[in-house]
């Protein structure tokens, strides 16, 4: 094999093991809303990771990848903009993570600037959502669609960055960063 597709071998099989991951995670539910939206264990961080591993562009394939996933998991749509703003734009956002893979602290503040990002196009979609459907007034709609998803999001956010800032995590996290590396050290 040449190097390149040895890259690629290493490339495809760590984010095939980190959207699988992020996939059965997706189903350890600690809570659940009614329209939508749950509270998982880490499922997040396994999308995150392809990007913090690989970057941007490989992070951003994976990530909308991951949103068809979820949407063919539990296909909810009430609106027509709906499954591409909360599946393939908002779990897309995910791979926003690869933007800090090679800063200090790159995982945290991948994950924190990515799961913000999948909340705005949730906030969004709601916010379409309560204004259409529901006969809320705008600035209603905005109160409905930031508490509805902060709801679930927030806890899983706090959730896994208290796991990540674990002393023993950090060093697993390194570990498996350098074990995923493309690049000879």
């Amino acid at each position: 094999m040449t190097i390149l597709q040895n890259k690629l071998t290493k490339i495809l099989a760590f984010s095939g093991m980190a959207l699988a991951l992020g996939y059965v995670a997706s189903y350890i539910k600690i809570a659940s809303l009614p329209m939508g939206g749950s509270t998982t264990l880490l499922s997040m961080l396994f999308i995150c990771l392809i990007g913090y591993w690989y970057g941007l562009k490989v992070g951003l394939m994976a990530a909308v990848a991951y949103g068809i996933l979820q949407f063919l998991q539990r296909p909810i749509a009430i609106h027509p903009m709906q499954p591409i703003i909360d599946y393939i734009l908002a779990f897309g956002a995910l791979g926003l993570s690869g933007i800090f893979k090679d800063r200090r602290n790159g995982l945290i503040i991948g994950y924190l600037v990515a799961v913000f990002c999948r909340f705005f196009f949730h906030f969004l979609s709601g916010l379409i959502f309560f204004t259409d459907y529901t006969g809320i007034n705008f600035a209603g709609a905005c109160i409905s669609s930031f508490t509805y998803n902060m709801t679930y999001i927030l806890p899983e956010v706090i959730i896994t960055v208290v796991i990540l800032i674990l002393p023993p995590v950090k060093a697993a996290m390194n570990k498996v960063k350098e074990l995923s590396s493309i690049n000879p050290q």
